[in-house]
């Protein structure tokens, strides 16, 4: 066993003089050994003479041959013309091929004549399936994969261990220094791989290592993008996201490929602390930034990581020099293993070249929604209402139908907010926000009766919160009771937007006198669009009362103009927004 071990390493490691004498049509190139045998399988089902070696830099490559120089031109014409190989082969010359993976244990061949036509043939299987002892003997003594190692580079070193920690064996710091963690991880990669446990790899179980780390790539087609307009380098995902337009301060990469949810960003702008904090925040703001994962920011750069919804997508972005510069990566949620490699080559890839994108370019879609951001869907809520502060310290008072099934409630779309009392008979909600708040301004009070026909107001967010402040529907009190007597409720004369419910009622002198509440049409009948109903003052002033929450009264006796009933309302009314 060791004999054949040690023949197949030789066949491995020494390039076939044949190789170097002769040309061969190259029909494709892989980064992965993995990918590129598992190509070099696919041809040799239908194509005769398939090899494949290894070409430095990361490629293997997959050729026919060998031949004489005319005889490989004429091999590519005839197979070009019959469609059988990939319309961007080529005739190549053998003499800085290095090893040989294909076929597995096999060498080259001597210059032949043309095949006359393509023939199936069934590939040799892999010397690692043969019936043999089931523990396969090291291609190298403990002494000579000691000296191999020795040869290697703290890099390198560095991302073997990366390679077993992403295996799941290795579980301490990359550091490039083989101590008792690193060779304790290397022993149990031998033993899961059927190698014999030394704690030492080889220089092919050091190929085998990398080439399963790599392997998840396959398919990606990661290369080097250099983007001069945005001054930004960096190898990408090209088989499944492609270059779309430029949004500033975006480089956009949409999905091209298989995969829906990928999306590329590259991130360039001019600019200064405050521009990157802002940015920090915008994109936070996004769809595709779900809010739950981690997120950090200094004075010179920031990470978000957002998970949910069916993504993950990852942003590092850096201030230097005056540009702030960065990119993003959308991926779809729970392809960790492939993510995870991919982001590591990207990172490791990324690098700033001179200049930053022009915030004036005009993009090529006409995209323009007051919901975007530089082409980019920002994240709504599932349902907003109206809601308004009763207290100093930022306690809301709002209908309950805004609160039901919510993962996450904000005030304002900014911060959030937690229930302390509902009653859904009631239709009164009390919410508290999560850190402190301090509102412009709080509800006052009006415990008194309203006369028939009195002028009220309503302020609310009558369109979801697309308008950046509250607005004032008009009406009048035309009963102080409901429908059926109900006095915890008054009946209005109005005509709002079902995202105003919740807002406060105002009396002409700025007196908050209940709170509209949600229209409730039932089945078999449906009101008038103008006849609605308030929450009656003195039962949301009880509630709070019963909560330990103090409220302030009216002491207001003459009306205010419009403008100051504006002002107050925008003081006091608030978006309240389940997520």
């Amino acid at each position: 066993m060791k004999a054949i071990a040690a023949l197949i390493f030789l066949m491995l490691s020494t390039l076939p003089a044949a190789a170097q004498d002769n040309f061969w049509v190259q029909i494709e190139a892989r980064q992965t050994l993995t990918g590129a045998q598992d190509r070099a399988r696919d041809y040799a089902r239908r194509l005769d003479d398939i090899n494949g070696f290894y070409l430095g830099d990361g490629f293997y490559g997959i050729f026919i041959g060998p031949f004489d120089e005319a005889g490989a031109t004429t091999t590519l014409n005839r197979l070009l013309g019959s469609g059988a190989i990939p319309p961007d082969s080529f005739v190549k010359n053998g003499q800085f091929f290095k090893q040989q993976f294909w076929p597995i244990g096999g060498r080259a061949q001597t210059a032949a004549a043309v095949p006359a036509a393509p023939a199936n043939v069934t590939p040799p299987p892999p010397v690692a399936s043969l019936p043999s002892d089931p523990l396969v003997a090291s291609d190298e003594t403990p002494q000579q994969a000691r000296a191999s190692e020795d040869a290697l580079t703290r890099p390198q070193k560095e991302e073997l261990q990366r390679a077993l920690q992403w295996a799941g064996f290795y579980d301490a710091g990359i550091d490039g220094s083989f101590g008792r963690g690193t060779r304790t991880a290397m022993q149990a990669w031998q033993e899961a791989n059927n190698q014999e446990p030394t704690g030492v790899l080889t220089t092919r179980q050091r190929d085998q290592l990398l080439d399963q780390y790599n392997s998840v790539l396959d398919g990606l087609n990661l290369r080097l993008v250099r983007d001069s307009a945005s001054g930004i380098q960096m190898q990408i995902p090209t088989d499944v996201v492609s270059f779309t337009e430029y949004q500033p301060p975006f480089v956009r990469f949409e999905a091209s490929g298989d995969v829906s949810e990928a999306l590329v960003l590259f991130i360039s702008q001019e600019g200064d602390a405050g521009k990157l904090v802002g940015l920090y925040e915008i994109l936070q703001i996004l769809d595709i930034v779900p809010t739950e994962g981690p997120r950090s920011i200094t004075d010179t750069g920031f990470e978000i990581e957002g998970i949910g919804g069916g993504i993950h997508s990852y942003t590092r972005v850096t201030l230097q020099d005056d540009e702030i510069k960065g990119f993003m990566l959308v991926w779809p949620e729970g392809d960790g293993a492939r993510r995870t490699r991919m982001l590591e080559v990207m990172q490791g890839s990324f690098e700033r070249l001179p200049g930053s994108l022009n915030p004036n370019i005009v993009p090529a879609s006409e995209d323009q929604a007051i919901d975007m951001v530089a082409g980019l869907a920002v994240r709504q809520p599932k349902l907003s209402r109206s809601g308004f502060y009763v207290s100093s310290d930022g306690i809301v008072v709002t209908t309950p139908e805004v609160i039901a099934g919510c993962e996450r409630i904000t005030l304002d779309r900014e911060d959030d907010a937690e229930v302390i009392f509902e009653d859904i008979g009631l239709g009164l909600a009390i919410l508290r926000p999560v850190e402190n708040l301090s509102p412009i301004g709080v509800a006052a009070f009006q415990t008194g009766v309203p006369r028939l026909q009195d002028q009220i107001a309503v302020a609310g967010y009558p369109f979801n919160g697309v308008l950046s402040a509250p607005t004032l529907t008009f009406g009048q009190v035309v009963d102080i009771r409901g429908l059926t007597g109900d006095d915890t409720i008054k009946r209005l004369s109005i005509l709002p937007q079902p995202s105003d419910a919740g807002g406060p009622v105002f009396d002409d002198t700025g007196a908050v006198l209940g709170m509209l509440l949600p229209r409730k049409d039932g089945n078999t009948r449906v009101l008038p669009p103008e006849v609605n109903f308030s929450l009656d003052a003195a039962q949301i002033i009880d509630r709070l009362t019963a909560e330990g929450i103090a409220i302030e009264n009216s002491t207001i006796r003459g009306t205010i103009s419009p403008v100051a009933l504006t002002r107050k309302a925008a003081d006091i009314t608030v978006l309240v927004s389940c997520w």
